[in-house]
């Protein structure tokens, strides 16, 4: 099925939860023709978007001070841009790494219409949203130490996992670009997006323009260890330029 015909029926089963109150899962699998298995991922996935609230064997309305609250969602619209523009660098059977983060997680989204994915993640939250995917890409976990401030696994554990594998491209965020050194991070674990870089053919970096130019003490990936970065097309033209002086190509979203 299509991406566009699973956002349309999700859109129609969010309309119809909010007009009943509440639904089955069986309710919304006869009248739309499809299986449960894939009902149930189109509640997870809109009640992820705040849309809905699954319930045992189907899902209800959200409350009204639920709807009029105002939503605090990690994922912006300027980070859905730069999804849209690095998703259009993975082809069918590709095998890929995502780091956990918001902007890369916001790529997950962008993958219902690839074939035959095999992805890589350190994040709950990006095997979670994988998961829930009708094209159900091939997951892979790398295990490891729990880190609480990235909400990710982390140490020697995932480092050896990576290693055990090659992969055709890896998908990094970035807490700054230093235009002279490299991406930053505020985190000091940055072993392991070392070894993610060392074992993708392609490293490709999603960035915000606002965080470029900014300096952070921790050096995460080089210059020379980066491919691709991908940003916002109000990149000033110099920051573009001196970057692309790196050899890296700059997507502009």
């Amino acid at each position: 099925m299509s991406k566009r015909n699973t956002q349309l029926r999700r859109h129609a089963i969010s309309l119809l939860v909010n007009t009943k109150g509440e639904v089955s899962v069986e309710e919304l699998s006869n009248q739309f023709d499809t299986s449960e298995v894939t009902i149930r991922k189109d509640l997870a996935s809109l009640e992820k978007n705040g849309q809905l609230l699954r319930r045992y064997g189907g899902a209800i309305a959200l409350p009204s001070e639920v709807v009029n609250e105002e939503l605090n969602s990690k994922v912006s619209i300027r980070k859905i841009e730069l999804a849209e523009a690095a998703a259009t660098l993975i082809r069918d059977h590709n095998r890929i790494v995502i780091d956990s983060g918001s902007t890369t997680g916001a790529l997950i989204q962008q993958l219902n219409d690839k074939r035959g994915l095999v992805v890589m993640t350190n994040s709950l939250i990006v095997a979670n949203a994988l998961n829930e995917l009708e094209n159900e890409p091939h997951l892979l976990m790398t295990g490891g130490t729990w880190d609480a401030h990235s909400e990710s696994f982390q140490g020697k554990v995932a480092e050896t996992v990576l290693r055990s594998y090659d992969f055709d491209q890896l998908f990094i965020g970035a807490d700054g670009v230093d235009l002279d050194r490299g991406t930053t991070t505020f985190n000091e674990l940055v072993g392991l997006s070392n070894v993610m870089a060392e074992v993708s053919r392609e490293v490709i970096v999603m960035v915000e323009s606002e965080k470029i130019g900014r300096r952070i003490p921790n050096l995460e990936l080089s210059w020379d260890a980066i491919n691709v970065l991908v940003t916002n097309k109000d990149l000033p033209a110099e920051y573009q330029q001196q970057i692309e002086s790196h050899g890296v190509r700059v997507i502009l979203a």
